[in-house]
């Protein structure tokens, strides 16, 4: 788990933060013209900032489950593709992690093919080659401007994954994801992999040591979409279509208020 401090403006009211996962660029069955949409509008949009948690490449070999001979492009030009897109928004990039396809690569070769598209694109500061906890700062806490102590932006905990498992059943995806708040302490919990998007929100006591008191708060939980259409693999073993939604993120830079759309 890597920390990754982002400090954003103090003149945003509210951000909004789109996660790009599971897209596959290198499957027959991509939807470029859905993730070309998607980002043009983060590059459109002064409050909209992207997490990029893997899957982004397909990297097909021989020993996996995808079909290496359908592949539009070799793995090489998959990076190469990569870097060319994702350089169009790489000042909106919060944080990134690889997926279970890009590691297929790791395993069998021991090349890193998200940590040369981070280094390719300039932030290897905001990878992570396992997951990513997120603290964004942004905003004036309302308190602060009427009290007259100075300027004090507020702060967001996100914890990154591209996550595993979950099995067929929607029970099981959601599980994988509840089961995240059990490893560390966070306002954002994002997990991809699953294909299923989700929002949901529990709360929880957090504990505070120096004051020594308690508060209840909630926790957000995002579960990402994928930018596929049926085919394939997944044609083949009777899995369900995959929605191509994918949650929106808002966080207010004036009061400690999260949400998420679908």
């Amino acid at each position: 788990m890597r920390p990754i401090r982002c400090d954003l403006s103090q003149d945003l009211n509210q951000i909004k933060i789109l996660t790009l996962s599971d897209v596959h660029i290198g499957d027959v069955h991509c939807d470029f013209k859905l993730l070309q949409s998607r980002l043009d509008y983060i590059k459109s949009d002064p409050e909209c900032y992207c997490i990029l948690s893997g899957d982004l490449m397909n990297t097909a070999t021989r020993s996996s489950k995808s079909d290496i001979y359908s592949e539009l492009i070799p793995p090489k030009e998959q990076l190469e593709r990569c870097v060319d897109i994702f350089g169009e928004i790489k000042d909106k990039i919060l944080c990134i992690v690889p997926g279970n396809h890009e590691l297929r690569t790791y395993k069998s070769e021991g090349i890193d093919m998200t940590a040369i598209m981070a280094a390719q694109l300039g932030i290897s500061d905001k990878y992570s080659d396992t997951t990513a906890l997120l603290f964004i700062r942004f905003g004036k806490a309302a308190r602060a401007k009427h009290s007259g102590k100075g300027k004090r932006p507020l702060c967001y905990s996100a914890y990154v994954t591209h996550g595993g498992g979950g099995g067929r059943k929607e029970g099981g995806k959601v599980n994988r994801l509840a089961d995240l708040a059990s490893i560390v302490d966070a306002d954002i919990y994002i997990h991809s992999h699953t294909h299923l998007p989700v929002v949901m929100k529990q709360s929880f006591f957090r504990t505070d040591a120096r004051n020594s008191s308690v508060a209840l708060v909630d926790k957000l939980f995002v579960n990402t979409g994928a930018h596929l259409d049926y085919g394939g693999y997944g044609d083949i073993q009777s899995y369900k279509p995959s929605s191509k939604t994918t949650p929106m993120i808002y966080l207010s830079g004036t009061d400690k208020h999260m949400t998420a759309t679908l």
